[in-house]
């Protein structure tokens, strides 16, 4: 684990809301990553559910990069297992008829990219953990409004929106987004620990805009 605890004991002071940090400090680049032309026709109705296809496609490269890393002795709570996200797209893949996804939606060149990208980071525990916070974070949250949006303009059934069904049974997506952000407030980053995470949360927005960017084009 790269995500330790200080060494020396330090005053005791208000703990840290890092989770609060890093949405207020990578405000700007959610907003220029979720205003991309592609999301924004898409979300709006404009385009087809094989174009949804496309999209979630591409993110099937970059959550088995980001899942490769797995479960390691001495996680923190905050890298629950149960967030995984890549049989979901699988599931829903196979359901859109695009089961073959491997062949018939290569990883586009910015897929690729933020695919090796997530691969070199996987053993910096802060700089994975803005992957984690800004890719399943994100899911549970304007997820939600993206399948809703999906199955109301395309029609696409249940089966083929299981990306975004969590599971997560009494505890609901509020409750548990409580919780991680509690989590990751646990893992007493350090100051510069939080710089870290926070210049790598606008990474992986801009990642992700590219990849908008590629779909589009």
């Amino acid at each position: 684990m790269t995500i330790a605890p200080p060494a020396e004991p330090v005053a005791a002071t208000e703990p840290l809301d890092v989770a609060a940090l890093v949405r207020a400090a990578t405000a700007e680049d959610h907003r220029n990553a979720e205003s991309r032309g592609f999301i924004t026709r898409l979300m709006g109705g404009e385009l087809s559910l094989d174009d949804y296809t496309r999209y979630l496609a591409q993110f099937a490269w970059v959550y088995e990069a980001l899942e490769e890393r797995g479960s390691r002795e001495g996680d923190g709570e905050v890298f629950d297992p149960k967030l995984a996200r890549l049989a979901a797209i699988e599931s829903d893949l196979a359901a859109l008829g695009a089961a073959d996804w491997r062949e018939t939606h290569p990883a586009l060149p910015a897929t690729a990219e933020y695919a090796a990208h997530l691969r070199a980071i996987s053993d910096d525990d802060v700089r994975y953990l803005a992957h984690h916070y800004t890719r399943y974070l994100g899911d549970l949250s304007g997820g939600q409004a993206i399948s809703a949006l999906v199955a109301r303009h395309y029609g696409a059934t249940p089966e083929q929106l299981s990306f975004y069904d969590f599971d997560l049974g009494a505890e609901g997506p509020v409750r548990y987004k409580r919780r991680y952000r509690e989590a990751m407030n646990a893992l007493a980053l350090q100051p510069g620990q939080v710089d870290v995470l926070v210049d790598e949360a606008k990474a992986s927005f801009r990642l992700n805009g590219a990849i908008f960017e590629a779909l589009a084009a």
